[in-house]
């Protein structure tokens, strides 16, 4: 246990997942963001992205791994291994990144003096208002969610005890982009979407509009980059080789590296079907990028917040096409990168911002 002095009791940071998608980065990213204040402690899935990127990064921190095996959400070993870690570090806060697990969660926090912090990502259809519902969410002390539509989500989706609170805080920047990188000068018009490959995150919609580009004999490369299992990847590899203008496709999957492929691109085209508010678009955005996506979820506030960027109308492949035609116009008006738009990310994204909303809801 970490023996650093501090006003704010010792948290745990829980995420079960086994991706290694904006959630999981995020957890991670808040424990290295809390760990120089707090004593910080992470649980993860055994074997799965948390646990292998802390044996491969994060050996010399001082945020503390435990691990767990399970196979279901309700599990036994959850609850066991969860009270042993509650009681090993000694733990006044819980933060909890996901949703399933809070079943077995519930269980292990009975009788203990807990905080307990859920933070919200993505958008939720299924309301959760059941006798058996809010009987789980009765131990949350606090709902975070990362923009203020998943606010609006979380109060329709999930019931709330008298002491529960709610709060919005904004998610940061994983690093200071580098805004210095010539932009590419060959012609080529260079695309980019960063996401998990799986249906609903866009990649197909992107490849389909790129079609427009095709047409009008303008030269491009969209570039997709993300994380992908082995279905994924051969639907996907099928539907781009259904294309005339499949070369101009390239697959890279999951890197380590993806702000070289932010450093190079011109526009981002993310025509996602729905997300919380994306890791990559706000990235996409403190690069400078000229962004495309479609008119929903968290999309519309961030103009409200001051960003400029194109928006199709909701699954309108027709839009989408019209407004890459746009942002290929545009290209030719603005500098890329677009620095105005990159210090407004730079700003509102900021660590030091999220570290300290974060340290006002922990005891």
């Amino acid at each position: 246990m970490n023996s650093k002095a501090t006003a704010k009791g010792n948290t745990l940071i829980i995420c079960l997942s086994p991706y290694s998608g904006g959630m999981e980065m995020d957890a991670i990213k808040l424990a290295k963001l809390l760990c120089n204040d707090v004593n910080v402690t992470l649980l993860a899935q055994t074997g799965y992205y948390i646990d292998r990127y802390y044996l491969s990064h994060m050996l010399d921190s001082s945020i503390t791994l435990e691990t767990v095996k399970f196979r279901h959400a309700f599990s036994w070993s959850i609850i066991r291994k969860t009270r042993q870690v509650l009681k090993k570090h000694q733990i006044k806060n819980v933060i909890f990144f996901g949703a399933s697990e809070l079943r077995s969660l519930y269980f292990a926090f009975l009788g203990r003096d807990l905080n307990v912090i859920v933070r919200h990502g993505t958008t939720k259809t299924r309301i959760k208002k059941s006798w058996l519902h809010r009987l789980i969410y009765s131990c949350v002390d606090c709902h975070v969610a990362i923009c203020q539509h998943l606010a609006e989500n979380v109060k329709v989706i999930v019931p709330f005890a008298k002491k529960t609170q709610l709060k919005v805080i904004y998610p940061s920047l994983r690093q200071q982009p580098m805004l210095e990188q010539n932009q590419p000068k060959d012609g080529v018009i260079h695309l980019l979407h960063v996401g998990r490959i799986a249906d609903g995150k866009g990649q197909r919609e992107a490849i389909e509009a790129c079609g427009i580009l095709y047409e009008r004999d303008i030269p491009f490369e969209l570039t997709l980059v993300g994380e992908m299992d082995a279905k994924s990847e051969k639907s996907l590899q099928k539907f781009i080789a259904s294309k005339s203008y499949s070369s101009s496709i390239h697959l890279v999957g999951y890197t380590t590296d993806v702000d070289k492929y932010y450093q190079r691109a011109q526009i981002f085209i993310f025509p996602s079907k729905g997300e919380g508010l994306s890791n990559s678009f706000i990235e996409a955005l403190s690069y400078g990028l000229i962004c495309i996506c479609y008119e929903n979820t968290s999309f519309p506030e961030l103009q409200q917040l001051g960003f400029s960027f194109l928006m199709a109308e909701d699954q309108n492949i027709e839009d989408l096409k019209i407004k890459l035609l746009n942002a290929v116009e545009l290209l030719g008006e603005v500098n890329i990168p677009n620095l105005q738009q990159a210090h407004l990310a730079i700003k509102i994204f900021s660590p030091e911002r999220e570290k300290a909303e974060c340290l006002d809801v922990l005891q």
